[in-house]
């Protein structure tokens, strides 16, 4: 299966930030849309970063209460792993789990063109074996 077939079925929506937005904008966000991180776009629409809970967690270390008007620039990952429509997911996860991520910016021709978290990954694997289930009891059953 590939990124491309992943967001047919999810969608391509992206929730973005831009770098001076306040941290607790950006709280307020993630709580709206139920979700963990937030691709950061730089003013000429590339990714700046991506902001994740964990990135908020280790603010709140630094930063203590004063994290929520810390701008998300100053907590975001600047070391974005990105991947193409084209890819499979296959790679994908091995790319999260090698690297810890559980969110994943798709770009495509330098353009943000959705989002696969680890939780997408699971579901897709999960439809793949029960589809082979399917085909395996189909198969069974006809003799």
């Amino acid at each position: 299966m590939r990124i491309a077939d992943l967001l047919r079925s999810k969608g391509s929506n992206v929730a973005t930030a831009e770098p001076g937005t306040p941290v607790r904008v950006l709280l307020a966000a993630l709580a709206e849309y139920n979700i963990g991180a937030m691709v950061v776009m730089a003013a000429d629409d590339s990714v700046a970063g991506i902001v994740s809970e964990r990135d908020v967690v280790r603010g709140l270390n630094e930063y203590g209460a004063g994290l929520l008007d810390v701008p998300v620039d100053d907590i975001m990952s600047t070391e974005v792993f990105t991947c193409g429509s084209e890819d499979s997911v296959d790679s994908l996860s091995v790319l999260m789990t090698e690297r810890r991520i559980r969110h994943v910016p798709v770009v495509d021709g330098g353009r943000l063109a959705g989002i696969v978290s680890i939780g997408d990954v699971v579901k897709s694997r999960i439809k793949k074996l029960e589809e082979d289930q399917q085909q395996l009891e189909a198969y069974i059953t006809q003799g």
